[in-house]
């Protein structure tokens, strides 16, 4: 069985041997839609991340057997043409969830703790030329007693509230799909929990109802005090509405994990604020942990082992 994965760099380092030892495995570190192509020829098993998977690509792969998804979104697969053709699309789901989980936190300390700031102050001097035994200079926000908002109340953002409850924070959300599953917590309006929450973060699936969910008037809802962050998907929040929410000071914060165009490019107004300070970037990572990577691998390869 031959299976070519078109974009292995996206996992970076993590082994491949679950997949491997399944038969001849081609790795190529990235393919565009051209490369990708000349190299599905007589793949019986195509891997792709963010590769698409078009019906011209499919033409170019007469012994294709199954698409397997190195994620959880099939969005860059044409499912039709696939099933048309009695070609299984398989994903992985619930891999990233821990990970997703962990990065929004790291974000949602940062911002209330201020990190990057009581860090330069050691590390420049600053702290040690100043005689004072503290730095109070700065806000640090405890997340005790604060309301956090959810934009979509799914595996992600139900474990984002438990967490959350821990550090005794009250919880709200907003359903994106319109029901209201989630029992545990009060589900509220989007303007509403705008209002109310200290911090929004968005765990929500980029579809016609969450596209520029997030705009001008949304954010101006928010309290001044408060941060929004999305490991969510790109899209979700108007970049621009966002770029001027933070100069303007309608909020306080930001943590972005996901962008509307991958990788940003240099232009994007959220890396041209007035402040910087005001924004936490990680580079679509929130996913990415080792643990997660692995655990996405072994899934792959038992997608591959059920057959075709």
């Amino acid at each position: 069985m031959k299976i070519v994965f078109l974009d292995a760099a996206t996992l970076g380092d993590t082994p491949l041997d679950p997949i491997s030892g399944l038969g001849e495995l081609i790795c190529y570190s990235t393919s565009t839609q051209e490369e990708a192509l000349s190299r599905v020829g007589d793949s019986e098993v195509v891997i792709t991340n963010k590769v698409r998977i078009t019906k011209e690509l499919l033409d170019a792969a007469p012994q294709l057997k199954l698409v397997c998804e190195a994620a959880t979104g099939t969005n860059n697969i044409d499912m039709e043409e696939c099933a048309k053709r009695g070609i299984p699309v398989r994903n992985v789901a619930g891999y990233s969830t821990d990970s997703v989980v962990q990065a929004t936190f790291m974000h949602m300390l940062s911002l209330l703790g201020n990190a990057p700031y009581f860090d330069n102050v050691v590390k420049s001097g600053e702290y040690s030329r100043s005689g004072l035994f503290t730095d109070v200079t700065r806000p640090f926000i405890e997340m005790t007693g604060k309301t956090i908002g959810i934009i979509g109340m799914g595996t992600i953002g139900s474990k984002v509230a438990k967490v959350a409850e821990a550090f005794g924070m009250k919880v709200v959300y907003f359903s994106t799909s319109g029901t209201s599953h989630c029992k545990e917590y009060p589900s509220l309006p989007i303007e509403e929990l705008m209002r109310v929450s200290d911090v929004v973060t968005i765990h929500a699936p980029m579809n016609e109802r969450t596209n520029g969910l997030v705009d001008e008037r949304l954010l101006k809802m928010m309290k001044p005090s408060a941060i929004i962050l999305n490991a969510g998907r790109g899209g979700i929040i108007v970049e621009k509405d966002l770029a001027k929410a933070l100069d303007e000071g309608w909020i306080a914060g930001a943590g972005i994990d996901v962008f509307c165009t991958e990788p940003v490019p240099e232009d994007n107004p959220l890396l041209h604020l007035k402040d910087p300070g005001k924004i936490r970037f990680t580079p679509h990572t929130a996913w990415a942990s080792v643990e997660a990577r692995e655990r996405l691998v072994a899934k792959i390869a038992e997608n591959i082992s059920k057959g075709f």
